[in-house]
Formats: C-alpha cells, structure tokens, sequence
C-alpha cells in the first residue's frame, strides 16, 4: 500500500528496517498498558510481516488487540545517516496454511510460529538535514507529508 502510494519513501523506509536484524515493537498489555519486545520484520511480497514465537507475550497481545509500532533500530551510536523510523498499524494474524507454508518457505522460521500481516496506518520518518530536523509522515488514503523544523522553530523543543 505505501509502497504503491508513495515508492520512494517506501524504499528509504525498508532500508532502514534492512539495515539491522531486530527491532522493537511495541503492543498493548491485557491492562493496557504497553509492552516492548524485541522482534525480527520482515518486509516480503510487498508487505510487512511479523513472525514470532507460538504462545509469546507479544503474540498474544496481537491476537487480543491488534494495534502495534515497530521502530526500526537505531544501530550503534548516534549515526542515524540513514534517519529514524517508525510504523505503527493493525496486526492481522495469517492463518491460510498456503501463505503460511510460503512464508515459512522463505524464512525458515522455528516448526510452529504465529504469522501476522501488518496493515499500516502510519509511517514517520525523521532524519537530519542541517540546520532542520526532517519529519515525513505517511498515512493511508493521504498525500506524503513533510515537515522541516530547525532549532529557531518555536514547535521544536530540546529536552
């Protein structure tokens, strides 16, 4: 979906995730409150998907409410050259054997594993480009949008 609206920034966004092997995603506990967990994403047949272990924590939380983020991760260091990213959308389990085996086919996952498809909602990007902080902010059904802000930017705090 974001791929075909917008390539480009579909492009930079996938790097950025291919850049490092686990990421960190967030879901909802039972009481509400949030829970993060390490995870490996994995973007494939245009889509993104989030394989984890069976009877997980995280799995579990998916199944029960849906909503997610997944943050790319930063890497070592401060070097964020290649920006920082977020996604965050509705998780929805994958239970057709023929797209599970094909999957597993592709991955080699653990014997059993719980599959599911992300339906995005939101995609932000934030990089540097000196003097401005760069945030690009996609959601479904609306146009890219980019905003420059720079440390004179009222909107802009440091903490």
């Amino acid at each position: 979906m974001v791929e075909a609206a917008v390539p480009e920034f579909a492009r930079r966004v996938r790097e950025r995730f291919g850049a490092y092997r686990h990421h960190v995603l967030a879901t909802l506990r039972k009481d509400g409150g949030p829970r993060l967990t390490g995870l490996e994403a994995d973007f494939r047949y245009g889509e993104l998907w989030l394989g984890m272990m069976v009877g997980s924590r995280k799995a579990l939380d998916l199944r029960r409410d849906p909503r997610f983020s997944l943050h790319a991760n930063p890497g070592p260091g401060t070097d964020l050259s290649g920006g920082d990213v977020r996604v965050s959308g509705r998780a929805v389990e994958v239970t057709d054997p023929g797209v599970v085996a094909r999957y597993a086919a592709a991955v080699k996952p653990p014997e059993r594993f719980h599959l599911f498809r992300a339906e995005l909602t939101e995609v932000l990007h934030t990089s540097v480009e000196e003097p401005c902080v760069v945030l690009e902010s996609w959601v479904p059904g609306r146009p890219l949008r980019t905003i420059r802000r720079t440390s004179a930017d009222p909107t802009l705090r440091r903490g």
